[in-house]
């Protein structure tokens, strides 16, 4: 096992890179200069201060050099300095990063096991009325986009009932403590998690069901039977444990999807997370701190699909490690 994760980290180590290096000339190579902008915002726009900005920042170097240079500062965990927020990378996704991971952790918990409870009484009862409304309620939040819902939320349980607060990550200027601050954040954290678990949930649901209806078909399904097993326990240990198997992949793959959906969320919500943070540093063109979100956005996908491959043995014991 030791050897497996060994391997698979030196895999991400080289992809990771990868991403560096895409990301950097993508993010360089587009319109417009970070020198230029924080000029304008001082209010000189004259060529030598723009300059100055140049140097000072290392943008006046080679595109090759630049790279040499950032990559170097990654592997100390210096990601750079914020032209914008005049603070280093590293502390401003630092000071984010609880936030998404609340955000992302809550709303996958929230998908996967609503997911696969309505998946399961979906091929349970398939070919019933039950079947076919949770079908149509699993496609119905599939279909539609993650900002609509949020919007939605807001209306409904916020501007509506007024049961939910609509933005932000606790209340503004109430200074709550122990568990009054964590019920505080709590329900701040309802409607942006619901509204990201939703998608997802209706995706897990529908190959859950999937996969259960394909497994009961098998030999051993019907050897159970002739055995005389309750139909409860081969659901249980034999029909739903074997079709987890394609929900695990596809949670591992939704990985990189469910911090994308964290952007919009966090900023309909003004959810104070790095996709909010990624938000900001598109529009106020700071090349640093957009890149710098890239690498930890992509390191924590790297280390969700490494989890992903643990798990597999875990579902399945006849699953080995290899390389």
């Amino acid at each position: 096992m030791l050897s497996f994760v060994a391997q698979r980290v030196a895999k991400g180590v080289i992809v990771l890179l990868a991403i560096v290096v895409l990301n950097f000339f993508l993010i360089r190579l587009a319109p417009g200069d970070p020198a230029v902008v924080m000029a304008g915002e001082a209010g000189a726009s004259d060529q030598i201060f723009v300059q100055q900005l140049r140097e000072k920042f290392g943008l006046d170097k080679p595109l090759p050099e630049q790279l040499f240079i950032y990559v170097k500062g990654i592997a100390t965990l210096d990601l750079g300095f914020s032209f914008r927020q005049q603070a280093p990378v590293s502390k401003l996704i630092l000071e984010r990063l609880p936030a998404t991971l609340l955000l992302t952790l809550t709303a996958f918990t929230i998908s996967l096991m609503l997911g696969v409870l309505f998946g399961t009484f979906a091929a349970r009862f398939a070919g019933t009325f039950l079947d076919t409304a949770i079908t149509v309620f699993a496609l119905i939040f599939y279909a539609m986009p993650i900002f609509w819902v949020a919007l939605m939320g807001i209306l409904l349980f916020s501007v509506t009932m007024e049961w939910l607060p609509s933005f932000g990550y606790e209340t503004v200027g109430a200074n709550l403590t122990g568990l009054a601050h964590v019920i505080d954040v709590a329900k701040h954290l309802i409607m942006p998690a619901m509204t990201l678990g939703l998608f997802f949930m209706a995706t897990y649901t529908r190959m859950t069901r999937a996969s259960m209806l394909e497994v009961k078909r098998l030999d051993f399904v019907k050897t159970a039977r002739a055995k005389g097993l309750s139909d409860a326990v081969i659901q249980r240990r034999h029909v739903l444990r074997n079709a987890l198997l394609p929900v695990v992949t596809l949670a591992g793959v939704h990985s990189g999807t469910l911090i994308g959906g964290a952007v919009i969320t966090e900023t309909v919500f003004a959810w104070p997370g790095i996709g909010r943070l990624m938000y900001d540093a598109l529009l106020q063109r700071d090349y640093n701190l957009l890149l710098g979100v890239f690498v930890i956005c992509s390191a924590m996908v790297l280390i969700f699909n490494l989890i992903t491959d643990l798990v597999y043995r875990l579902v399945d014991p006849r699953i080995e490690y290899a390389t």
